[in-house]
Formats: structure tokens, sequence, C-alpha cells
């Protein structure tokens, strides 16, 4: 293997084995950001070893061995933590010479860490920005670069914002747990809400140059598994892992060859991954069996199934997803929610009655730069005939829209205002 062969197969191992490595450091050392740098040294080990002894057996273990050695190290020099320190020497000299064994002691104990990381990660006490920037640090194994570029802001910048997250964290003493009782639903729907966030903004995303960025999508799905395994009975993270599977089903198809997004009614169906979606159906399958009353995921599960279940356009059950649209508004009202019920009443109902919701919610502070009410509305304008002011509609929308792809898409819509937004 060559050189540059191992330097790509250490960034995978990283991509795949950080967070595993990360959670468990943290446990130990109990300070986020000292078990990120304790990692990262143990990165910048495997660069220079690897290469020379070749990949070790064991990759993961490999590189919890050497963080803890450093962190060990790291604690004869500040001369503190002695109990810990202690407690380290006799758990390392213990497995130094045992790989095969130090990774199943992790095993048994990867799956709290990783939830735990997850709860500590998405903390209310961090702004929601903050929280996804970090949970794709952490969890996600993204570097700063990628995240930066995912939000749009310099390098720099995000580094700042995740300094800021950690020394939170560490200031506020947010302990390395998941909360129980009451605390838990609370901090669960931060967790949840976190990898919602980074999966829609790999599938629509809101600024830039590209309409789609899978690689949030898998970080998001990868994510979303995780939480399901380890939290088999919360019926709303099934709903979410639901709603991502069918959503993700649809990636290949909601791009042209040039990157031009392609709308709903014009995808080719034949391209939807069937695999995703009988993953998905599933896992609503067992959301809706874990608990009587549907979470706002599950919700939006439902509603995705709807379209994954048919044929065409046409064929789709537009009257059930306005229905499930409606409970959704009732269990995590919103206006976002409406809008999205407007368009589904209108293809439901017909376009008079789906105007007749947006204009209810036009004047919401929430919505006036939001770029997607204009552009439903110059669609339902367009279908009852208005098409001056549906023109205008979409000339609105792609001077409100920071994406390129979707500037392009509604200014097109504008001339030929034959626009329809995916609901």
């Amino acid at each position: 293997m060559t050189r540059s062969e191992t330097h790509d197969a250490v960034e995978a191992v990283w991509r795949i084995e950080s967070p595993r490595l990360i959670a468990s450091l943290t446990r130990i050392v109990r300070d986020i950001g000292l078990a990120e740098d304790l990692a990262h040294d143990a990165l910048v080990a495997a660069l220079e070893q690897w290469p020379a002894d070749g990949l070790p057996r064991n990759p993961g273990a490999w590189l919890m061995a050497a963080a803890k050695h450093r962190a060990i190290d790291a604690f004869r020099r500040t001369k503190r933590l002695e109990r810990k320190h202690a407690a380290l020497l006799y758990e390392l000299d213990a497995q130094r010479d045992a790989t095969p064994d130090l990774a199943a002691a992790l095993d048994d104990r990867v799956g709290d860490d990783l939830l735990r990381l997850m709860f500590t990660a998405c903390h209310p006490v961090l702004p929601t920005g903050a929280r996804v920037a970090l949970t794709l640090r952490l969890l996600g194994g993204l570097s700063t670069a990628e995240i930066a570029r995912a939000f749009l802001v310099p390098e720099a910048t995000m580094a700042q914002r995740l300094v800021r997250a950690k020394r939170t964290l560490a200031q506020k003493r947010v302990p390395f747990e998941v909360p129980g009782g009451a605390d838990l639903q609370p901090r669960l729907a931060s967790v949840l809400e976190a990898i919602y966030l980074i999966f829609n903004e790999g599938y629509a995303a809101t600024a830039g140059d590209d309409w789609l960025r899978p690689s949030l999508c898998d970080d998001a799905l990868r994510l979303g598994r995780i939480l399901a395994e380890l939290t088999p009975g919360e019926a709303d993270v099934h709903g979410l892992v639901a709603l991502m599977e069918i959503q993700a089903s649809r990636l290949r198809a909601r791009v042209g060859p040039s990157g031009e997004p392609v709308r709903l009614r014009d995808q080719d169906r034949a391209r939807w991954d069937q695999l995703l979606i009988r993953r998905g159906l599933t896992a609503l399958a067992r959301a809706e069996r874990l608990s009587r009353t549907r979470g706002p995921y599950t919700l939006q599960a439902a509603i995705a199934a709807c379209h994954a279940r048919a044929t065409t356009t046409d064929a789709t059950d537009w009257v059930r997803i306005a229905a499930l649209y409606g409970e959704l508004a009732r269990t995590a009202p919103s206006p976002v929610v409406e809008l999205n019920r407007a368009v589904a009443v209108g293809l439901a109902d017909g376009p008079q009655a789906g105007l007749a919701v947006v204009d209810a919610i036009a004047a919401d502070p929430a919505l006036q730069s939001y770029h997607l009410l204009p552009a439903v509305r110059g669609d339902l304008l367009e279908r009852l005939g208005r098409r001056d002011e549906a023109r205008a509609a979409f000339e609105r929308a792609a001077a409100l829209t920071r994406n390129t792809r979707e500037r392009d898409l509604l200014l097109k819509r504008a001339a030929s205002c034959t626009f329809t937004r995916d609901p």
C-alpha cells in the first residue's frame, strides 16, 4: 500500500472511528475539548506510523490505545487528576498487549458513550446552530473546513464557533450523561432537531451553488440509525429515521445532468432507491407501533410514505397528505407547516383552497424573508390563471433565495409560470 493509499485509509478509518473514540475518551477525561484533542493526537500518530508499519489489525483499538497514552502523558505533565491518572494507567497496562480484548471492552460501553456524546453535543445550553456544528464535528467526523463549507462561513469563523461551544459546555459543567426522568424528552428533542437540520441542509441546501449536499444526508442518516439502535423504544427517533430514509431515496432523481433541481412531479420514480424506501417504511411501522400518538417526525415520515407509495404525482393521495399536515400543524404548529399544508390542500381541494391557507399566514413575521412563501403563492396563482401575479411572486421568491440553483429554477418558473413546489 502506497503512502497516499495509507493516508486515504487513515482518513476513512477516522471518519468511522472518531465518534466512538471521542465518546469513550470523554467518558474518561470528562472534557469534550480535551477528548477531541487526544483523539486528534492519536490521528497524527497514525498518519506518522501506519504508512511505515502498515494498517493495524484493529485500527479503532490502536487509535484508542494511542489516545490513552497521550492522556496519561498529559496527566503526568500537569500533575493533576491523580485518581484518574492511576485508573488510566491500570486500564492501559491491563490492555497494552491485548488489542482484541481492548476492542471488546470498548464495544461494551461504546453505545452508552455515543449516546452520552450526542446528548452533550446537543445540550440546550448551546444555540441550535452550534449544536448542529458540534454534532457534525464530534459525531459526523467532519473537519472544521467541511463544516464551514456546509454553513458557508470562513473556516476561521467556524473554528471559533466550535471553540466557544466546547468552552460553554465546560463552563456550564454540562454532565456527560443521558438525562433521566422529565429531562429526557426535551433533551432528546434537541438531539433529533440537530440531526433533522443536518439532513435538511443536505436535502435542499439553503445557499451556495449546489442544490444537494448528499454527504450531509449520509451523516444525518448514520447518526439517526445509531440513535435508533441506542434508543429502541423511542417512537419519534424511528420516525425521524423513517423520514430520512424515504426522503434520501429520492436524492438521485432530485437533480438533473447539470445539477439543476428536478421537481417532484418531473422526477423519474424509477430512480428512487427502493431499498431506502423499504427501510423507511419499516422504521415508520415501528414508530407507529411504539406510540399511538404520532410525533412530528413520524407524521412527516407518514407524509413522505404517501409519496413513496404513489406511482405518479396524480396517483398521490393528496387528501391524506393534507390531513396529515393538519395533524402535524396541531402537534407542532408553525407557519412553515401551514405553508406545506397549503400546497397539499391546493392539490387536494384546488388552488383557490390552497391560496386561502397561504393568505391566512402571509403576514406572519417568520415568513417575510422565506422564499418559499412567494414560490408557493406563485404556483397557486398560476394554476388559477393569474399569470402576472404569479410571475411577480416567482421573481420575489428568486430574489429571496440564497441558493443559485434554486434561483435559476424560480426565474425560469417566473418566465413560464408553471412552478409547483415539492411538498
